[in-house]
């Protein structure tokens, strides 16, 4: 079991590898319901009380009767930022219960990101990058003393130079698969340091990046050099025109196109016709696809949010016989992928900062994509 300090918190990635390990434990979200709605942390035995009966209950006395009979310890406490749920941490062992912190709250919950290597063939270490607050995926591709990511968070921008660093290479290029409507790109910023800022072409032509001139642009079969190793561009468009896939080697990166559970939504693009960009899709996934081998290894730009610690990558044959999407005709997969829920926490906002038609500072863009990124349509 993971070790917690000395001070009764624990922190987001000692929560997280206690989580992935199955220890026994009860999360107790103290924030307000609307808040727990719309984003959580997912773990077996989870317990939603208002902080604000926290406050009552310490007057009466009886704090520990807001916890079901049968609640596993310890019992980690989460909030916003991790303060209310430091006070009801301290009144939970005040009542004899085994309660614990989370240091920093959600916000702290969202700052953890992950590394995990999918493989290396012909020189070419291609590693892949989590987000378990919200299931965004990113890569980087390194060979020869040059490294390459794909999809970079803003958020994470010195991670990326860290890593590179580490692992003796250049940070020579940053590349996003499509304007993204669920976070920050990190383009821009990895840019300032010297990185090759890569979009794809439609983002300029279709999209209106603003300060397009500014990017290098990869179109439907463009080859970059990182190393000794060729990145391909491949088109999947559907979710947006844009939508760019990544070739290296055998493993092709679907950005928002192709998931492991389902396929992406088609109705996040302004100005584009839900309907007629899922019918791109199916001709992307149906026919675009076709040329590809079933042992290709599919790496997505989104899995869900949670706290598995492998890399997130499967067969592109055994998602054609997994997901019910390959087996449909095109009108029951427009049907389908157009009835979508909730769109990613400020959408516009987000693709407006990523168009360049915006400008934030760290603090507010990590502010706005707090949350899940909503960006599938299911399976």
């Amino acid at each position: 079991m993971a070790t917690d300090t000395d001070t009764g918190s624990v922190t987001p990635a000692a929560l997280r590898r206690r989580l992935a390990d199955g220890d026994p434990l009860t999360l107790l979200d103290v924030r307000d319901r609307t808040e727990v709605e719309r984003w959580r942390i997912e773990a077996p035995s989870t317990v939603h009380v208002p902080y604000v009966k926290f406050v009552a209950a310490g007057v009466t006395g009886d704090v520990a009767d807001l916890l079901p009979d049968d609640v596993a310890e310890p019992v980690i406490v989460v909030c916003p930022r991790g303060e209310a749920s430091a006070e009801v941490a301290a009144q939970l062992v005040d009542a004899g219960v085994d309660a614990r912190n989370l240091a920093g709250g959600m916000e702290a919950w969202a700052r953890l990101y992950d590394r995990v290597e999918i493989g290396t063939v012909d020189g070419a270490t291609v590693f892949q990058y989590r987000r378990p607050a919200s299931g965004c995926l990113g890569y980087a591709v390194v060979s020869d003393g040059e490294m390459a990511v794909i999809d970079p968070l803003r958020a994470f921008a010195d991670r990326y130079r860290e890593d590179a660093a580490e692992s003796g290479a250049t940070l020579t290029d940053a590349i996003d698969t499509h304007v993204h409507a669920d976070h920050v790109s990190g383009v821009r910023a990895l840019a300032e340091s010297g990185a090759t800022p890569i979009l794809p072409a439609a983002a300029v032509t279709d999209r209106g990046v603003a300060d397009g001139d500014d990017f290098e642009t990869i179109a439907d079969g463009d080859g970059l050099a990182v190393g000794t190793a060729t990145l391909s561009a491949v088109a999947l468009p559907g979710h947006t025109t844009e939508m760019t896939g990544i070739q290296v080697n055998g493993t092709l990166l679907t950005g928002d196109s192709l998931f492991l559970d389902g396929v992406a939504r088609p109705d996040l693009q302004e100005d584009a016709d839900p309907a007629a960009q899922a019918r791109t899709l199916y001709a992307t996934l149906t026919e675009g696809l076709r040329e590809f081998p079933d042992d290709t290894l599919i790496a997505p730009g989104h899995t869900d949010a949670g706290v598995e610690t492998g890399p997130e990558v499967a067969r592109l044959g055994d998602l054609r016989e997994r997901l019910p999407v390959f087996g449909m005709d095109d009108t029951a997969f427009v049907d389908r992928v157009t009835r979508v829920g909730a769109e990613p926490a400020n959408a516009d906002r987000i693709v407006a900062i990523n168009c360049g038609r915006e400008a934030v500072d760290d603090d507010a863009a990590f502010e706005l994509e707090l949350g899940p990124n909503n960006c599938a349509a299911g399976g």
